[in-house]
Parts: structure tokens; C-alpha cells; sequence
């Protein structure tokens, strides 16, 4: 803020006394309220004193702007009820100053006299020094500092403008050369400088300054430039000099090249775009891809591909028309109609109707589709044009109605993948994710009525499973009807019985888009994606679908993959395979119109999981004796078929469920039993407690005799690795009941050992020596090396409990000769592990650190990262009973990483009890090493350990 009287500076003291005049002075002649001027320039903090401070500093302006004697009533700034007003009678203001010179630089400007306008616009420009009211404080001037700068920036653009419409092309990119006060994304100020450029026949740079912007806007803004300055980009392609430069083209320095390619063109130009009926949700990055520029001197292609009501149609016409005004020649719209109720259009009836559309043939046309195609190229090579090709079928079918203009653009819908088409760019449409979903429902439906129910629109939105046809029927179905509420129409979808009925409202259904695109498929397509539906698990490989499909491998594939290009199956990664959740409802619809050949397909999938299971436990055959028999070529080794349930994820719990839901309760029961083992060496013992509950919930149904008492021993077996003894003691108890009654010595051994680590969980060694023998006994005479294993483990370690060490090393000795004739790495570490305590209990640490060394190997193998903990941790203090405490911190500090990164305290109940124990030997080393103070330090982190889930080594659990 300054101010002069005649020429004079006159003081206008601290900037919130000038605040005030600025709050006066930018209202002129207007009264302005206390209240106004304390919110402009306090805002939401007013002084203490309130109304009290502006008299004070209206009295010091008057004694600045007045003129000596000056009394209050003849102020320039002039007291009234309710406020102050600045008298403009005798005050001239800059921003008046401002106003009037770009007022008259318009009125020259639209009378064509340039030169006038840029006088006056120069004189505008003068007037700014700096950034506008700087350094004043408050709202107000932080708002009235904005609106002057962009006043300034729009008098510096229409300047430059007048510039090169002057044909003044070096002085208008001398002034571009200055930074830009509205920093380095002005599109205008791009556009102008792009023009002029071209204006000094600099065509080149021109072009360089566009890809310039383009390349900023994305890496710094992640943005495409807009409309005008992509007008102006293809406006420099062509030359259009009328376009650029105005009345400047008509200067001698043009070429008559130019002149001529500035013509406007005498043709009318076609527009056959259907209309954009509804708003576009969530497809923003896809707009973009498709609206991006395209290569200049070609005729660019894009795809879009999807399933359908993903809502291709919707996109490639929103696309086509914010493309339209960069194709002066027309734009015009073909329905393929590849899924469509009517007839499918061909090549020659496309090609025929889009020559008459552009009137480049009267009378009768050629029937053979390459007379036609050339007819076409012909009259297309001069236009540009934009050409949107709606549900294709093929490559075939569009490549003679691809234009040959140069600078042309062909978007391409259609729900297959169009691979053979040389495109440009590709673009899969995927369903809506869950808050774009919501968004359009809430568009259809009404904010109000979705506000009332959030909870039922997230709901239905899910159920519509992302696909906005659905999600349209779905809300027209409430429009229609105001008495529904949107938890009656979810409740109305629950279940895949209900769920695609209730998406058809008038001639519109989901089912029915479904139905003709699955009506296009060859036999065996329409075979597979039937059995596709019956998959037990959301994602699947080609494994799992060869037995859906009992095809070999190799036909399974190229079946999956020619779905995939059909957009019915998805491919979220490779080797991987998904159904949209309502596609995959109507795959199951069309195979349970067909019950036997969905019931033969469903047990050959269930089969897969229950041999991948049962190949992957340590129980080996012999811990399976019921059942079907194993198909030992689907898996060539254990850690193959572990690593396929792997891939599965968490789903196998769902596996059980699947096959519980639709009847199979002997193949619930089965998987939940195979999958035991494999759960507990993984440490997830939720899943496997969750897969046994719905198992047991169906036990009656399975005609198994050997079910009941196999589950209850899984669930003992899943209790005890979660130490909840009393669990164990009640399940171990009905099965040893069922097992005995009903002639099953392998369930009965299972159970007697696990009575046996009841007995241990309380130290009492003696009291689990009779089970553990008879389950040894048991288990041996069948032959069982797993369950054999397992009970003398136990039983060594009930020795151990009580002192009884050359007891305990017989049997971790001969349950290691049981584990290598397994051949599981997991049982052998275990065991080397175990006999390697006794070892060290009896200070034999020579012997305690050859069995540890293997025990790490085996327990690595397996990836057991517990059991490699505790073995490493074990060796370190044999190293330092034999004098060499630098390496047992070395190992102790390497099982500590091993248990921190690999282990969870959230799912793994030995968590706390393995790291007190860890850093307990690592203080021992320390000390041992002379190291008293990184000792004291981790016996500290012992105490601050949580309490009460430490116990003593010594009990059945994974220790």
C-alpha cells in the first residue's frame, strides 16, 4: 500500500493500519461495516479490544491522507452509522487506473485496432509493481491479492494475444521469456508461445515447447494439458496459419503453402456420436488414456476391452466426444452389435453405411468388401476423422473399417481382446471399485435416500459386484419404487439364487448380457466356463481347472486363455485365473441346469485339494486310511503340493466350507483333516480350528465311520499346539472313546499320545509314560512312522522330565530313524533338536552341536522358522560351554532375527516363551564374554517380557 498527495509519499503507518484503507480503498465509495473491516483483517482472531481499534486507526489515516485542518465531517474517509466510506471525489486509484485502460484496450481491440490495444494493455501492465497489497495481513487482502494477480496474469495473456495478431513475434516472445506469475503450468501462456513460435516460422520448436508442458503436467501433476493448448498443438500440425495467427497470416512472409492449408474446408463435417446419456463415475484414468494425444502422421487405434455391463460403451462415447472438435471431418458411430439380440452387422454393411454417412458415395456401392475397403481408403485419405467401433467381435471385422487418413483415430469397444488389431493403446476395463460403485448408486438413487441407509447402499453396491449396468438396474428398480427401502432390495439379492434375478428391470438384464456373450462360445469354452463356476476357491489355476475340466494341462490352458480373452475369466497375475462374482454366479447357474456332469466336476476338484493336502502333511499314507486313493502324478513331491496350497492363500478354509455347503460332507471332512498338519507347521491355527468346527457341524452326514474321532483328534492335535491343555484333554478323551468302540487303532494312538501331553503340560512325566507307550505300541504295529515319531518324541521328553536322560536319547533316537525314514526335513529336526537337549543336559556338547547343525539344516529345508530359531539359539550355548562366547552371540543374535522377522506374537502362542528364552542364553554369552552391561541389558528385556505365557522347555508344544 503507498500513497501520495501532489507527489508527496505520505506515511501510512503498520500494515494493519494499512489493511483498513485497503479495506476502504478496494470498496470505493461503498460504506464498509465494522464488522467487515475487523473480519478482512483479523478474521477468526479479533483484537481483545474490538470495535475500540478502528477509530484509532481511522484517526491516524485522516491525519495521513487529510489535508491540513481538515475536520472529520470533509475526511476523505467519512464516519457514518454502522461503518467508514472512502470519498472518492478527491482520489484516483490505481486499481481504477487498471480497470479503465483494459476497458479501453477491449473496445480498440474488438474494433480490429491491435496496435491501440496493446498501448493499453502496456499501460495497465506498468501499473503493477510487485505482488499486489504485499505483506498486508487478514482475509480479505489475502483474497483481493489473488483476484488482482489473475486480473494482471489475464492482461498480460490478452497482450501477448494482440502481439501476434500484430505479427510482433520476437516482442511477444521476449515478454513469454520473463517468468510467469502463475508459474510453470500456464496452458495459455504455453498456447501463445507455441503461436508465436510458429509465427517466426519456427514450427519445430513450437511443437517442442507442447511436448515440453505435456511432459511436465504428467511427471509433476500426473495431469494431460487441456483443450485449447491440444487445439493449438494440432493447429501447428496442419499449418492452419487462420487459426494461429489471425489477420497475421495474410503477411507477405507467409508462404502460399500456408495460406492455402488455412482455407476453411467447404465439406460439412459429420457428427453420428450417440448421445452421453448419465455421468461418467470413476473412470477417470481410462478417459484419460483414451483422450491422451495421439501420434501425428498415423492413424491411431485404441481398444477397450471388458466384460459385460463393465460399461465399455458408456467410456469410448464420453471419449469420442471430448475428442470431437479435434476432428474437423467428421465423427462417426458403428454398432458391431458381435453380442446383440439383432443381427450382427458385417464389414460390407458397416463399410457401406459409413460412406454414406460421409457422402463420399451416391447410388449404388460394391457388395464385394474389397472394392468397398478401397472405396473407403479413398475417401478417407484426405480427413481426419474420429471413428468409434461399438461391440466387435474380432479383428477381422474392423480392419477394413479402419479410415486412412492420417492424424484419424478409431476407438474400439467390444468384450473380447482384440490381439491381432495393431493398437496404440489398451485399455481392460475393470468392475468400479467399492466407493466409485457407491458413488454412482448414490447418483441414480439420490443423496438423500442413500445418506438415510449407507450401511445397505456399501452393501448393494457390492452385491452389484462393481458392474455399472447392474448398478443402474439396481437403482432404477428403487426409483421405480419409492415404498423400498435399500436394505429390502439387499435383502430381496441375498443369495446367488435371488442375486442375478433381481438385476433386470425393462428390456435390460445382466443375466441376459452374461447369456450372449457364454452364446458365443465354441463347445469346449462353453463346457469350461460352466465348470469354472464350480471352482471352490475365488482364484484358480490351470491345476485346479484341468480337473474341473478333466482335460490335460495343456488344453486346460489355451481354453482358460481364450476365456480370458472373451472378458469372462480375469487374469490377475500369471498362472492365476478369477471370475467377476456375478459372472462366476451365472457359470454356476448354467452348470446346475446340468447336475451330473457339475457333481462329476465339483468331487474332481475337491479330490485336487484333499491329495494336495494329504501330500503335503507329515502324516504320510498311512495317516490317511480312509478315503479316496491318493493321485500320486497331480504332486511329484511334498513341498509341490505345499506350495499349491500356498498359492492358495487363505481360501482353504473356504475349500471346507464349499464342500459342507453343497453336500459333500465326506470331502469337508477330509480336506479339514488333511489340511491339520499342514496348518500347524505353518502356525495357523485358526484356520485349521475354523475348517474342523465346519467339518464336525457335518460329521453326521458323512458316511466315513472313521470322521468323528479323526476330527476330534485334529482338534486335540490343534489344541495342544495352542496349549489349551483342557481342550485337548476333553477331544483326546471322545475320540480314545470312538476310536476303541468302533475298531480305529490309529485314532486311538492319537489320542492316547495326546492324553499323554496332558500329563507333561502339568510335569508330570510319570503320569504320560503309560499313554505314550501304548500309542507307540499302537502306532508301530500299523506301521505309522508319523504317529510313531511323534509319541516318542513325548515320551523322550516325559523321560527328560523326570531325569531319566538315557530313557529319553533311546527314544529321540529311534524316533529319528522314524522321521528319516519319512523323509520329512521338519520331523528330522525336530527330533535332532530334541536329543540334542539331552545331549547338553548332560554337558556332551561336542555330540549337542553335531545334532543341532543338522537339526538347522533339516528345520531350514522345511522353513520352519520356530524350529530353526530354537535349534540356533541351542547351538550358541554349546559354543559357549565350550569357551567360545563370541560365537554363541553370533548365534543367539541370529535366532533372535529369525524369531522377530519371521514370527508374529498375534498367531504364534510359543512367541514370548522362544525370545525370553533366546535372549536369556544371549545374556548368559555376554556375560560369559566378559560383556556385563549388554548382559544386564537382555535380561532386562526378559523381565519386561509379558508375563505368564513363558513356560519352562520341557512341554509337548512346538518346543
Amino acid at each position: 500500500m503507498r500513497a501520495w498527495r501532489g507527489g508527496t509519499p505520505l506515511p501510512l503507518g503498520p500494515v494493519r493500519r494499512q489493511a483498513v484503507l485497503a479495506g476502504l480503498a478496494l470498496r470505493p465509495g461503498f460504506l464498509v461495516s465494522r464488522e467487515q473491516l475487523l473480519d478482512g483483517i483479523w478474521g477468526a482472531s479479533p483484537p481483545n479490544s474490538g470495535r475500540k481499534v478502528l477509530p484509532t486507526y481511522v484517526y491516524a489515516l485522516r491525519q495521513a491522507l487529510d489535508a491540513e485542518g481538515t475536520g472529520p465531517a470533509r475526511s476523505l474517509i467519512r464516519g457514518e452509522p454502522g461503518g467508514y466510506r472512502l470519498v472518492m471525489d478527491e482520489v484516483q486509484l490505481d486499481a481504477a487506473d487498471l480497470a479503465a485502460h483494459v476497458d479501453a484496450a477491449r473496445r480498440a481491440k474488438a474494433s480490429g485496432d491491435q496496435a491501440t490495444a496493446v498501448e493499453r494493455l502496456s499501460a495497465a501492465l506498468a501499473l503493477s509493481d510487485g505482488e499486489p497489497l504485499a505483506g498486508l495481513p487478514g482475509p480479505f487482502a489475502d483474497v483481493e491479492r489473488q483476484r488482482l494477480l489473475e486480473r494482471l496474469r489475464t492482461v498480460r495473456v490478452e497482450r501477448l494475444e494482440c502481439l501476434v495478431l500484430l505479427g510482433r513475434f520476437a516482442e511477444a516472445l521476449d515478454d513469454l521469456a520473463t517468468p510467469s506469475v502463475s508459474g510453470p503450468y500456464d496452458e495459455s501462456l504455453t498456447a501463445l508461445r507455441m503461436r508465436a513460435l510458429y509465427g517466426s516460422d519456427r514450427q519445430v520448436d513450437a511443437l517442442g515447447v507442447y511436448w515440453d508442458m505435456c511432459a511436465r503436467l504428467r511427471e509433476e501433476l500426473g495431469v494431460e494439458p487441456g483443450e485449447e493448448l491440444r487445439r493449438v498443438q494440432e493447429a501447428v500440425l496442419r499449418r492452419d496459419d487462420a487459426r494461429l495467427l489471425g489477420a497475421a497470416a495474410g503477411r507477405p512472409a507467409r508462404s502460399a503453402r500456408s495460406a492455402a492449408a488455412a482455407r476453411p474446408r467447404t465439406r460439412r463435417a459429420v457428427n453420428e456420436l450417440p448421445g452421453d446419456a448419465g455421468r461418467l463415475v470413476g473412470r477417470e484414468a481410462e478417459l484419460a488414456q483414451l483422450t491422451a494425444p495421439s501420434t501425428p502422421g498415423s492413424v491411431s487405434i485404441a481398444t477397450v476391452d471388458g466384460t459385460a455391463g463393465v460399461g465399455k460403451t458408456a467410456l469410448v462415447v464420453r471419449a469420442a466426444r471430448e475428442l470431437s472438435d479435434r476432428y474437423p471431418d467428421g465423427c462417426l458411430y458403428v454398432d458391431l452389435r458381435a453380442h446383440s439380440t439383432r443381427r450382427r452387422q458385417s464389414p460390407e454393411q458397416a463399410l457401406q453405411r459409413l460412406l454414406r454417412s460421409l457422402g463420399a458415395a451416391t447410388g449404388e456401392l460394391p457388395g464385394d468388401l474389397d472394392e468397398l475397403t478401397a472405396v473407403w481408403r479413398a475417401a478417407t485419405s484426405p480427413l481426419r476423422l474420429l471413428l468409434v467401433l461399438d461391440d466387435a467381435l474380432d479383428a477381422g471385422q474392423i480392419r477394413p473399417l479402419l479410415p486412412a487418413g492420417a492424424g484419424s483415430r478409431v476407438l474400439v469397444a467390444g468384450r473380447r481382446r482384440l490381439a491381432g488389431l495393431d493398437a496404440d493403446r489398451r485399455v481392460t476395463l475393470e468392475p468400479l471399485p467399492s466407493e466409485a460403485s457407491v458413488s454412482l448408486l448414490t447418483l441414480i438413487i439420490g443423496e438423500e435416500r442413500a445418506a438415510r441407509e449407507p450401511d445397505a447402499a456399501q452393501r448393494l453396491a457390492g452385491l452389484c459386484d462393481g458392474l455399472p449396468l447392474a448398478l443402474r438396474i439396481a437403482g432404477s428398480r428403487l426409483q421405480n419404487r419409492d415404498t423400498w427401502t435399500v436394505e429390502y432390495l439387499v435383502g430381496r439379492m441375498a443369495g446367488d439364487d435371488h442375486r442375478l434375478g433381481e438385476l433386470s428391470v425393462g428390456d435390460r438384464s445382466v443375466e441376459a448380457a452374461f447369456r450372449l456373450s457364454y452364446d458365443q462360445l465354441a463347445a469346449e469354452q462353453q463346457r469350461g466356463f460352466r465348470a469354472l463356476g464350480l471352482a471352490p476357491t475365488v482364484e484358480f489355476d490351470v491345476l485346479a481347472s484341468a480337473a474341473l475340466f478333466d482335460r490335460p494341462a495343456a488344453d486346460t490352458e489355451r481354453i482358460l486363455e481364450s476365456l480370458v480373452d472373451t472378458s469372462l475369466v480375469q487374469q490377475p497375475r500369471p498362472g492365476r485365473y478369477r471370475l467377476h462374482d456375478l459372472v462366476r454366479v451365472h457359470a454356476r447357474h448354467l452348470a446346475e441346469a446340468l447336475p451330473d456332469e457339475a457333481g462329476t466336476a465339483r468331487r474332481a476338484a475337491l479330490g485336487l485339494f484333499l491329495d494336495a493336502a494329504r501330500t503335503a502333511s507329515d502324516w504320510g499314507p498311512a495317516g490317511f486310511p480312509t478315503g479316496p486313493p491318493l493321485t500320486a502324478s497331480r504332486f511329484a513331491h511334498w513341498q509341490d503340493a505345499e506350495a499349491w496350497l500356498d498359492a492358495a492363500g487363505g481360501e482353504l478354509v473356504d475349500v471346507v466350507g464349499y464342500a459342507a455347503a453343497l453336500g459333500e460332507a465326506d470331502y469337508a471332512c477330509w480336506i479339514a483333516e488333511a489340511l491339520c498338519d499342514y496348518f500347524m507347521r505353518q502356525g495357523r491355527y485358526h484356520e485349521s480350528q475354523t475348517a474342523l468346527e465346519i467339518a464336525l457341524a457335518h460329521e453326521g452326514e458323512a458316511t466315513d465311520r472313521r470322521t468323528a474321532a479323526a476330527l476330534r483328534n485334529c482338534v486335540m492335535y490343534t489344541a495342544g499346539h495352542r496349549r489349551s491343555y483342557g481342550v485337548v484333554l476333553t477331544y483326546a478323551t471322545e475320540a480314545l472313546d470312538l476310536g476303541r468302540r468302533l475298531s480305529l487303532p490309529g485314532e486311538e494312538a492319537r489320542s492316547l499320545a495326546g492324553l499323554g501331553t496332558v500329563h507333561l503340560s502339568r510335569g508330570d512325566g510319570d503320569g504320560a509314560i503309560p499313554h505314550l507307550r501304548a500309542a507307540v505300541d499302537l502306532s508301530r504295529r500299523m506301521r505309522n512312522d508319523w504317529l510313531t515319531w511323534i509319541a516318542l518324541l513325548f515320551l523322550g521328553l516325559a523321560h527328560q522330565l523326570e531325569g531319566r536322560d538315557a530313557e529319553a536319547l533311546d527314544c529321540f533316537g529311534d524316533a529319528c530313524t522314524h522321521a528319516e525314514k519319512a523323509a520329512r526335513p521338519h520331523m528330522l529336526g525336530r527330533a535332532l533338536s530334541c536329543a540334542a537337549d539331552a545331549h547338553l543336559h548332560l554337558g556332551h556338547y561336542g555330540e549337542a552341536k553335531r545334532l543341532l547343525r543338522r537339526a538347522v539344516d533339516q528345520v531350514q529345508h522345511a522353513g520352519d522358522a520356530f524350529l530353526c530359531a530354537r535349534s540356533l539359539t541351542r547351538l550358541g550355548t554349546a559354543e559357549e560351554a565350550e569357551g567360545n562366547p563370541e560365537t554363541a552371540i553370533g548365534l543367539h543374535h541370529q535366532a533372535l532375527l529369525l524369531q522377530r522377522r519371521l514370527m508374529s506374537p498375534l498367531t504364534e502362542p510359543n512367541y514370548d516363551w522362544l525370545e525370553m528364552d533366546i535372549r536369556s542364553r544371549l545374556g548368559s554369552a555376554y556375560v560369559a564374554a566378559g560383556r556385563p552391561y549388554e548382559a544386564s541389558r537382555e535380561f532386562q528385556a526378559v523381565l519386561d517380557l509379558p508375563r505368564g505365557r513363558g513356560r519352562r522347555d520341557g512341554g509337548p508344544g512346538r518346543r
